[in-house]
Parts: C-alpha cells; structure tokens; sequence
C-alpha cells in the first residue's frame, strides 16, 4: 500500500503545474502608453483540436474538440485586447496569415475539469516569444450559480498566457517594434509578389527573417500591396463578427457540457477506482478461497474457504457491475458531444458590399478570400513599371 501511495506522489511530482481557477490573475496593462506606429498586430490562430494524438482511455469527443479549437482563441484573444497593449488582436482561421505576431495553440487536454494547452508564439522574423504548456484546473465552485456565469472557468490560463505575452513585448525595444512591422509588410507583399519583391529580406541559418532593403516609398507595387493589405484586414474584422456569433451561441451549451463532463470525469474516476479495488480484493478472495477449500484440514476451514470463493466471486461481479457502470457515463458524454456538435455548426457567411460569394465553412471562405485576393492584385498591378529608385537602404528603419 505504501509503495502504491509513493508511486502516486512520484507521479504527481511529474505533473505540469496547474492554474487554479479560483485565482485568476488580473490582465496585466502597459506599463506606459504605447505610440501608434508601434503597436503589433495579433492573430490567434484557431487551434489545433488536438485529435492526431491522444491517449485512448482519455474520454476524447471530436465534435467537441472542433468547437473548442474555435471557442478557446476568441478567450485568449479578449484576454490580450484587455490588456490595451497591441494593435488588432484577431482569430485566424489558419497560420497562412502573416502578422507581426501568431499565436498558435493545440488543446492537449480538456475534460470540464482539466485544460491544458500547448502555446506557441512567433513574431513576424520568426522570432519564438513564447512555447509553454498552460495547464488549468477547475474548481467545483467555477459551474456552481451565479459564479459558473461570471466567467470562463479557465479564464486563469487565458489571462496567464495574455500577461505572459505582454511581459515578452515589453522587453522589446521600440525599433526592434518597428522591425517586426516592418518585416510583416515585406512577408505579405512577398507572399503576392515574389519577383517584385525578392531581396528585400533574407533568411537566417536560423530560418529569421532579416530586412536587406527596402521599397522606395514612391513604388506603386508596394502602395497596391498596402491596399490589398488593408482590404484583407477589413475582411478579417467581418470574420471576427462570425467567431464572436459562434461564441455566444456556442456558451450556453458548452458551458453545460463541461458542466456535465466534469460531474461525469470525477464519477468514472470514482466507478474506475472501485472498479479495480473490487477486482483486486475478489480475486485475491477466490484464491485464498479455493486455496483453503482444497487444502483445509478441517471441515471449518473448507466451508470458510467455500464462503471466500463465493465472496470473492462476488467482489469480481461487483467491479464488473462498475466497469458497465462507468461506460453508461461514457454513453452520456457522447450523447452531449453530439448534442454540442448540433448547436455549434458554423454557417455559411454572407459578405456584405461584395460581388464574390464566399461558401462553405469560415476555414473553406478564407482560402477562397485568399485566392480573390491575388486574383485582385494581378488585376491592379497591371503592367506597373518599377520606378528607378525602387529601393532603399535598410538602415533608414
């Protein structure tokens, strides 16, 4: 018994350390306002369900892992907006986006009672800002009226991950700032133009991106590019309209589901626990049983044996009972994945004061956006002549 508890010590040891939901940190601010032309652009990428690899005895749904990977970053990013220290803080539907900062996340674990998520965050050079695991912990109190209503129970992690941000902004430089905006234009100018454009960063041998000069203000490539960076970023505002919709409807209901899923996690750790105590102490009876009903020297010892065998077989069928037992809260969770899955099915999105008709899911629009978008590029650009002085020094950042 003691060695079962030593093990049980050893392993809590190796655990990741948890954020408790009852004490949330406060969003942290900037320390002093930030100028305008130094403010960094954010894109929370949609996260990664987490569904390649997963331990099979872990009570995974995929309905619900795909609800969360679109729910979960609008969290993160609110938290981050709270904090007045960046530019446009904005979902993403995947990492093809080119902003000064990506933030990516996959969901490692989420149960209604545990959530850990692996984050990433990269700026625009390639730059790392951050690679963590956040792991959160709820509190029976955090679904409990009215507190269940004030807020996420895992706002903690999300305020974490927000404040651990802003410490690795702050302690970057105002021209390292102005770099990262700078080497964003080039990426995305690039990314349309990859002739017009070649030259004007290189690559590391550690894969950064560094600035070797720049266009000159008067190239009419780079003023189309802008433009059709502008209009990219309007249409990636309309879809924070969408996610925000997603949110809301998706709150109450997911809100239950955790609910539910951590009533049902605590109870299958519980039927699991017996489960394997009763099959344990029975069989070790029906042993001992049939060991003294064969081997008693006594009549005494053989019915004691027979009562033991009886018993124990007992014992067996009960930790089999529990086993059937916790598979009926397993059926549960499925019938609420499913459920979930049926309230948050994304819709198609309507563009407004628009001629192209985007369709399918908000991942399929954007890849379509994408292709419009360099379809409207190839149409401006035309045949536009470089003008002479069609760089200039990287210095002058």
């Amino acid at each position: 018994m003691l060695t079962v508890v030593g093990l049980s010590l050893l392993l809590g040891a190796c655990v990741n350390q948890t954020i408790k939901s009852t004490s949330a940190p406060p969003i942290k601010t900037a320390a002093a306002p930030v100028p305008e032309e130094q403010l960094l652009d954010v894109a929370v990428v949609v996260f990664d369900p987490g569904l390649d690899e997963y331990d099979e005895d872990e009570p995974v749904y995929p309905e619900v892992r795909k609800a969360e990977s679109r729910f979960m970053p609008m969290q993160l990013s609110q938290a981050m907006q709270d904090s007045g220290a960046w530019g446009a803080v904005r979902v993403v539907p995947d990492d093809g986006e080119v902003n000064d900062i990506m933030v990516r996340g996959k969901i490692l674990r989420s149960d209604g009672e545990t959530l850990a998520l692996a984050i990433t965050a990269t700026d625009s050079r390639g730059e790392v800002w951050l690679d963590k695991t956040y792991t959160g912990e709820a509190s029976r109190y955090a679904y409990e009226s009215p507190t269940r209503n004030a807020s996420d129970p895992f706002q903690a992690v999300y305020n974490t991950i927000a404040n651990d941000l802003l410490q690795e902004l702050e302690a970057l430089p105002p021209k390292e700032r102005s770099n990262v905006r700078v080497v964003t234009e080039l990426r995305f100018a690039r990314s349309f133009s990859p002739d017009a454009f070649d030259g004007y960063l290189k690559q590391n041998r550690k894969g950064q991106f560094e600035v070797q000069r720049l266009p000159a203000e008067s190239d009419p490539m780079l003023a189309r590019v802008r433009q059709i960076r502008e209009r990219d970023n309007v249409y990636v505002d309309t879809l924070q309209a969408y996610y925000v919709t997603f949110d809301e409807k998706m709150a109450a209901p997911y809100q239950d589901w955790r609910k539910a899923s951590y009533e049902e996690v605590l109870a299958l750790e519980q039927l699991q626990a017996e489960s394997v105590r009763n099959l344990i102490i029975g069989g070790l009876a029906v042993i001992g049983g049939i060991a003294a009903a064969t081997t008693g020297d006594s009549q005494t010892s053989r019915v004691a044996g027979q009562v033991a065998v009886l018993g124990g077989g007992l014992m067996v069928k009960s930790g089999l009972d529990k086993r059937n037992e916790a598979q009926i809260h397993v059926q549960a969770l499925e019938e609420l994945g499913a459920s979930l899955e049926a309230e948050v099915t994304p819709q198609v999105i309507e563009l407004e004061d628009s001629t192209v008709t985007l369709t399918g899911n908000v991942e399929q629009q954007y890849a379509q956006w994408r292709s419009v978008l360099a379809d409207i590029y190839r149409a401006e650009i035309g045949d536009l002549e470089l003008p002479e002085d069609s760089a200039r020094s990287a210095d002058t950042l």
